[in-house]
């Protein structure tokens, strides 16, 4: 029991640690697409959150499913939120001045 938690935590700081890493490493331009991307995989981890909650048990289980699918929700709103603010800026018809229709 002891080596499964052992395991499951390097998984996730291994995870964490290299998620870091790769979205240092992108440059400005790319950011708003790997953003709508990622909000896409985000979505898709929170039904799998739904999915777990359904299946759990017992208490323990039914609180950690819980707990996944606020942040699991929290994550995808404020994704898409912030992806919502990065395009505004790139709106010309918005703009002061802009002259555009």
């Amino acid at each position: 029991m002891a080596a499964d938690l052992w395991t499951a935590l390097f998984i996730a700081i291994l995870a964490a640690f290299t998620g870091y890493e790769v979205i240092s490493r992108v440059p400005v331009l790319l950011h708003t697409p790997l953003m709508s991307g990622s909000n896409f995989i985000h979505g898709i981890v929170l039904v799998g959150a739904i999915v777990a909650l359904g299946f759990a048990t017992t208490p323990l289980e039914q609180a950690i499913g819980l707990v996944a699918v606020i942040m699991g929700a929290m994550n995808v709103t404020g994704g898409y939120a912030v992806t919502e603010r990065i395009l505004a800026m790139f709106d010309r018809s918005k703009r002061k001045g802009g002259g555009g229709p």
